[in-house]
């Protein structure tokens, strides 16, 4: 029987032909035929679908946390009154409060819902996402109370309380969605999607924390997430999050049907413009240092290059791309699965760095680099004035639009609660590009960057 290991070897050696790339080399990733759709259709798709058939009651949540505040998507009907990162569903002729893809890609900045920005509000510190106490607390009070809502709620209970242990990062603002994927890819059959109780793969011990690139970026984008490595079909991989409570893969081809939709929608997303007055013929100068030192990788305008990055180029924290190689089972069972397969396959392609973003409206991303280590793009630009150990306000979160970043408060190693970039994959080095600007070159630049 094959390894782990010597499987990966083999998935390495095909994605890459005969050779390997050169590690001292950026490598262009090329393009790949996507599926079109009804972007309308799309939208209405992403916020009130049920690509996620399950959740907990209506009646509970309403329970639990009453009214919204502010309704941002203005539904109406079942969901008047439900967050915008909850959908309801029904499931056996049960109204359930499904968790959506808004969890993630979208995040109130000031006043405004902005779709597609990264949510990086959420709190997987401490199990605080999907508590596993909570929930079982809430199976069993419907099991007695109401079994047929319970019934309903079944499978989405079970698969929680499977999987929310995985998921505890050391600090809120930082996302567990590859430790979330590989939880829920270890529980089921890459063929028929069939969840298993047990195990079906080893879970490596860390969780890797990434920060949530915007979804606007993508249309741009020959392959998705950090490390480029979503190859093929777009949809396959934006439905991922069905994997939470999917039966098996009829399920999963209702999804795909639709995913094209989605697809349209968020080609439709644009930045969010910079509010505030930017010094003109200061962002001039800046666009022409820009364009002498970052739009090599980074693109400027409609042109960009979907350049990898090696590790011994960009020397950012290495966990994120090595899981791949220390952990093959997850990219294997995702070429052997369902998603690689049909008409509109994808598949996984490792890659030794990481890919240089699109910087469209990055002066409201934050914070910066893969995993979320750097506040500002200050910091960025300046390896010197990184933290290393920071936290923000989540409750009354500032930001700062001159420094383009979150109001922070620098701590120390006995900082409780702070991002401590000490710790694996949490590490702010790497992208020192910057560093050999003057300073007021780097303010010129940053000025510019207002401008995207």
């Amino acid at each position: 029987m094959k390894s782990w290991w010597s499987i990966g070897a083999i998935v390495l050696l095909f994605s890459f032909g005969n050779s390997l790339p050169d590690p001292e080399k950026p490598v262009p990733v090329p393009a790949t035929p996507q599926r079109t759709g009804d972007a309308v259709k799309g939208y209405q798709y992403l916020v009130s679908g049920d690509y996620v058939k399950g959740g907990l009651p209506l009646s509970l949540y309403k329970r639990a946390l009453g009214k919204q505040q502010k309704d941002f998507l203005n539904r109406g009907g079942l969901n008047s009154g439900v967050t915008h990162d909850f959908t309801v569903v029904e499931v056996n002729g049960e109204q359930l409060v499904a968790p959506n893809c808004l969890q993630c890609h979208a995040q109130v900045f000031g006043d405004s819902l902005v779709m597609g920005m990264g949510n990086t509000y959420l709190d997987f510190s401490a199990n605080q996402t999907m508590n596993t106490k909570n929930l079982a607390m809430a199976g069993k009070l419907l099991k007695l109370t109401a079994p047929a809502k319970y019934e309903a709620s079944k499978n989405f209970l079970r698969v929680s309380m499977a999987v929310g242990p995985y998921l505890n990062t050391a600090v809120r603002g930082v996302n567990a969605a590859d430790r979330l994927a590989a939880a829920l890819v270890a529980h089921r059959d890459p063929v028929t999607f069939q969840w298993s109780d047990t195990l079906l793969m080893p879970l490596p011990d860390e969780v890797i924390p990434s920060d949530v690139p915007a979804w606007w970026l993508l249309k741009k984008k020959n392959a998705m997430f950090y490390n480029g490595f979503g190859r093929g079909d777009f949809g396959r991989f934006l439905m991922a999050s069905n994997l939470l409570t999917v039966t098996d893969t009829a399920e999963s081809a209702e999804v795909d049907r639709q995913i094209s939709d989605v697809l349209a929608y968020l080609n439709t997303l644009k930045a969010p413009a910079y509010p505030f007055p930017i010094d003109k013929e200061l962002a001039e100068k800046g666009a022409l240092i820009y364009n002498d030192h970052c739009a090599k990788c980074h693109g400027n305008g409609d042109a960009y290059p979907n350049l990898l990055v090696p590790a011994a180029i960009i020397n950012t924290d290495t966990a994120l791309y090595s899981a791949n190689y220390q952990n093959p089972q997850f990219v294997d069972w995702f070429n052997r699965s369902w998603f690689a397969s049909g008409d509109h396959p994808a598949k996984l392609v490792p890659y030794q760095g990481y890919i240089a973003p699109p910087l469209d409206g990055v002066w409201c991303t934050a914070p910066y680099l893969h995993n979320g280590s750097v506040p500002t793009i200050e910091g960025v630009l300046n390896s010197a004035v990184r933290p290393a150990f920071w936290t923000r306000d989540f409750n009354k979160p500032e930001y700062d639009y001159q420094r383009l970043g979150w109001t922070y408060y620098s701590g120390d190693a006995n900082s409780v609660g702070y991002y401590d970039t000490r710790k694996k994959g949490y590490g702010n080095n790497g992208h020192y590009f910057g560093d050999k600007l003057t300073h007021s070159d780097r303010k010129a630049v940053i000025e510019y960057l207002k401008t995207l």
